[in-house]
């Protein structure tokens, strides 16, 4: 039985020129796990709106949305409130209250839930999903796992019928994206709740699905079993961009050496499947990769043991923080949410003032930069919250506003000009503040998660404007928890963990050591192909192997 028909739905923004979807058609059965992907701003996170009536866009709309066959706009205001669930890719977006606790019982109260039952929901589901070492903490004080896992509890609490996704874990690092989501697909085998997810991180979430769509210009280009879905995309190579690891290996291999066709009876998606279908090559072997040779140029930021907290009486977020990075170099720092990243990036930018170490900029310490002199053409910042760069009404004049011209990123924003910068998607608005912040021309610039929400196919152009410029001489530092990402756009990557750098070495040493904070690739391959981070080092492999 069908619990959510979409018949011929279309939808175009107040201001927009288009439509941002349309002639949507699909069926979702009672228990269905529905993966959504497809390009930046193909229309995703709209139609999740569209499914939840209280978040569907202004605009002009037409088709039809059921729900267990009744129209949207007709269910009673609990079902629609209760019933379809929605988590917000932004956590803090979603939590209205100061307290754990509070939280979880909030939805309840609001439907006039008796006390009883409501304590005996709330600490089911507390229990279920481990809240209970911090049910009485206030949501402020939780890592941005921690939040993403309470708005799931507090969404499960009222027992909704299907569970709809946008992007949960744009913002948590991979193991708290990795529990998040081994959580989501619990749910589903354990309840058999229904869930549609939008999410760019496929590797857990395509195998675990019962179904994949994939979006495109608005519309849906395909719909099915997953391994049915991805046999179809090798013609699309930006869109098999966005697929599992294993599933682009498979297509690599399989169109580069069709000998080996054979040698699997179909697209292996997990880890474990990938593995097998290496096995099958036979022995392994050991590839020679050669990485960029050490840089020997003057070091453009130094920190040396530099100590902050956010206030008296809290604790120290950097304890003894030391980090070197060259002029034109790349450096990717990676840590789990809540380690210091984006603080040590705030007090390099000169936003945060640590209270003990020293920061060096070029040579010169950060205290002698005068008059806002930091940031003429000298040091730039991306920030987590792209949104706090937004000053203007529409994206044609927040690019005027910066002196940004569209044609500084390989992304085509034309259809975007005339929009609010609120109204774009999450990598949209992505791209639109990356253009502004290149714009000022600095030597040292600082990203701040600049994937996040944004497609495999965009991730990869970004590395090549970033790479160009680097090699024009920018120096460029980025906190990530895009490890596929930085395996491939950094020189050296370093880890933060409890407020100081543990390591640095190149992508390869990196990764190639790590079990956890290491690429799919390198779990495929660890065992067969050793040194493998990137999907190009495995071919080169398997190509090594069979020649």
């Amino acid at each position: 039985m069908e619990i959510l028909t979409v018949r011929d739905l279309n939808f175009k923004y107040t201001l927009g020129k288009e439509d941002a979807i349309h002639g949507v058609s699909f069926g979702v059965e009672e228990g269905d796990f529905v993966a959504i992907s497809g390009p930046t701003g193909c229309g995703k996170s709209t139609l999740l709106r569209m499914l939840k009536r209280e978040l569907t866009p202004l605009g002009e709309k037409s088709g039809t949305v059921l729900y267990r066959g009744t129209p949207l706009e007709d269910i009673n205001d609990r079902t629609a409130a209760c019933s379809i669930g929605f988590v917000m890719q932004r956590p803090e977006q979603q939590i209205v209250t100061d307290k754990v606790w509070h939280e979880l019982a909030f939805g309840l109260e609001n439907m006039g839930v008796p006390q009883e039952v409501i304590r005996r929901r709330v600490s089911e589901m507390a229990s279920y999903f481990g809240i209970e070492d911090w049910f009485e903490t206030n949501v402020a004080d939780l890592s941005g796992g921690q939040k993403q896992l309470l708005n799931l509890a507090a969404i499960m609490v009222m027992q909704p019928g299907i569970l709809i996704l946008d992007e949960p874990t744009s913002q948590l690092d991979p193991i708290a994206a990795s529990d998040f989501l081994a959580t989501v697909a619990k749910l589903n085998t354990d309840m058999g709740l229904t869930v549609i997810i939008v999410e760019h991180r496929l590797q857990e979430v395509v195998p675990a699905a019962s179904k994949l769509m994939i979006m495109d210009k608005g519309g849906l280009l395909l719909y099915g079993e997953p391994k049915k879905v991805c046999a179809e995309l090798p013609s699309r190579p930006d869109l098999l961009a966005a697929m599992p690891s294993t599933v682009r290996l498979f297509s690599s291999v399989s169109g580069k050496m069709p000998e080996l066709n054979g040698s699997a009876a179909e697209c292996p998606l997990t880890v474990g499947e990938g593995r097998r279908w290496l096995e099958s090559f036979g022995n392994s072997v050991q590839p020679e990769f050669k990485d960029a040779p050490e840089l020997t140029t003057p070091y453009a930021l130094e920190i040396k043991d530099i100590w902050f907290r956010y206030g008296r009486n809290l604790h120290d977020v950097l304890r003894g923080t030391d980090l070197n990075v060259h002029e034109g170099e790349i450096l990717c720092v990676l840590g789990g949410n809540g380690s210091g990243k984006s603080t040590c990036l705030g007090a390099v930018s000169g936003l945060l003032k640590p209270y003990s170490g020293s920061i060096r900029i070029f040579g010169k310490d950060i205290k002698e930069y005068k008059n806002q002199s930091l940031y003429r053409n000298c040091l730039t910042m991306l920030p987590q919250d792209v949104q706090t760069l937004f000053l203007k009404n529409t994206v044609r004049e927040e690019l005027a506003d910066a002196g940004a011209s569209a044609a500084l990123l390989p992304y085509d924003m034309e259809s975007l000009l005339d929009k609010h910068p609120y109204d774009l998607s999450g990598g949209e608005q992505q791209m639109v503040a990356l253009a502004k912040v290149l714009a000022t021309e600095p030597k040292l610039l600082l990203l701040d998660e600049p994937t996040k929400g944004i497609d495999a196919h965009s991730s990869e152009r970004i590395i090549d404007v970033l790479k160009s410029l680097r090699d024009g001489g920018m120096t460029i530092v980025i906190v990530t928890h895009d490890v596929e990402f930085a395996s491939k756009a950094a020189d050296r990557c370093a880890m933060f963990f409890r407020g100081e750098v543990t390591s640095t070495g190149t992508p390869r040493e990196f990764f190639s050591e790590n079990n956890f904070y290491t690429t799919s690739v390198n779990r495929i391959t660890r065992g067969y192909y050793a040194g493998c981070v990137t999907l190009e080092d495995a071919e080169q492999a398997i190509a090594l192997q069979n020649r």
